[in-house]
């Protein structure tokens, strides 16, 4: 019995499409290694300018960054700078969920947008899916702009596993908000035995705001169609401070490669003293794993890495990456894992010179699939005081020994081979 054309077809579409499948499961991360350590120390000028190069991005001198620590800090500072907005509000966030926190955002964003304020907000798609338009009604009412990044559509498949992660608060072009923490309850609220999510965001004033509005034009673009050239989005900034600051916009390339991949490897790479880490989904490439071994046995760097506990909000995530910790424990990184609540915190803290904070995550997602924005602060000043939080997180901590992760059960083992499977899709 013959095949029909329709038939024919059909099993070439179904085969094509177990192909796409098995590559986005399987397919071989990039590979990223630092030829040789810098010979420049992390200080000094000749890396600075090093690292903007490798980045593709601007050193801006004078800058105010301000630590925001946990939703009951960043969210007042957020909304207060909402309220005094003047000309345009910008907002980009991967979870802008509905509740008591987005309803507070949403009252200040139409007060302003009332007021003559030009106000857009651009969610992801998948994001904030549960955040219906319904929701967002009234804001579009009062004159806001709303818009979705990549909406499933058929004509957005090919590009459903982009989506943007970052989260931009920008006011007036002169105050800009930048982190990991997006607008939802669970950022201000904590729910039965778990606190309100552990988070940290920074507040940035100065040149460097300038590269946080071009960031969120770029995906405004790509959701709208429009480009944002009004010379009100980009005035010039001054702060008195003198924090240097890069920003470090990232998205995926067609040969895997992503500026926020450069910036921690290189950083990783010519570390010299010290290393912290908060991540709230800690699944390191080879790559990286390799690197910081390196860092631990060739040049004595102490690596001290946090991650969420039994709070994590992705049980298999977390299974999935206490699989990879035997190779770095085995080296001597110090790994813990956070009691009270999810670990969120997105900072990277390295020989206390340099901090890194933004919406990257540890994980094959942020390095390789979606949009991200990360702000690297050259400013001893800064460290320290990020470094002040990561005390107080290690103290609420329980170190994972070499030992008792040997000791893991035959069902957490099942569940990490699981998440192996999927590991470059979380």
């Amino acid at each position: 019995m013959s095949l029909s054309a329709f038939e024919v077809l059909a099993g070439i579409a179904i085969a094509f499409l177990l192909l796409m499948l098995f590559l986005a499961l399987f397919e071989p991360g990039l590979r990223f290694k630092i030829a040789s350590t810098p010979s420049a120390p992390l200080e000094s000028e000749d890396f600075l300018r090093m690292l903007a190069a490798l980045t593709n991005a601007t050193i801006h001198a004078s800058n105010r960054v301000d630590v925001l620590t946990n939703g009951e800090v960043f969210y007042e500072a957020e909304l207060e700078a909402i309220r005094n907005a003047k000309h345009n509000i910008n907002i980009e966030a991967y979870i802008f969920q509905k509740g008591r926190v987005a309803g507070r955002f949403i009252e200040a964003l139409i007060e302003r947008a009332e007021a003559g304020v030009k106000v857009n907000l651009v969610i992801d798609a998948i994001g904030s899916f549960a955040t219906w338009d319904s929701y967002l009604k009234r804001l579009r009412d009062a004159g806001a702009r709303v818009e979705r990044y990549h909406p499933i559509r058929w004509y957005t498949l090919p590009r459903i596993n982009n989506r943007t992660h970052r989260t931009l608060i920008i006011v007036d072009g002169r105050v800009g908000f930048v982190g990991g923490a997006g607008v939802a309850d669970h950022w201000l609220y904590g729910r039965g035995k778990s606190s309100r999510w552990r988070d940290t965001m920074f507040r940035v004033e100065g040149g460097a705001v300038t590269d946080l509005q071009s960031t969120f034009v770029e995906n405004w673009l790509e959701a709208s169609g429009e480009i944002l050239a009004a010379t009100e989005y980009f005035p010039a900034c001054t702060a008195a401070s003198a924090t240097r600051v890069m920003v470090i916009d990232s998205s995926p390339s067609i040969g895997q490669s992503t500026r926020a991949r450069v910036l921690f490897q290189t950083l990783l790479g010519s570390a010299r003293k010290t290393i912290f880490i908060n991540t709230p989904y800690f699944l390191p490439d080879r790559s990286a794993r390799d690197e910081m071994v390196r860092a631990i046995r060739e040049r004595g760097v102490k690596i001290t890495i946090i991650t969420p506990g039994k709070h994590t909000d992705h049980l298999l995530t977390r299974i999935s990456g206490q699989r990879l910790y035997g190779q770095l424990l085995r080296a001597g990184a110090q790994i813990l894992e956070y009691k009270p609540s999810m670990m969120h915190a997105k900072v990277m803290i390295v020989d206390g010179v340099w901090s890194v904070v933004g919406s990257t995550n540890f994980d094959n997602r942020s390095f390789g699939l979606n949009d991200e924005v990360n702000v690297a602060a050259f400013d001893q000043e800064l460290a320290a005081r990020l470094q002040q939080d990561f005390a107080l997180d290690l103290a609420e901590s329980k170190v994972v020994s070499y030992d008792e992760w040997k000791r893991r059960s035959l069902f957490e083992r099942a569940h990490e081979w699981l998440g192996w499977v999927i590991e470059r899709q979380q």
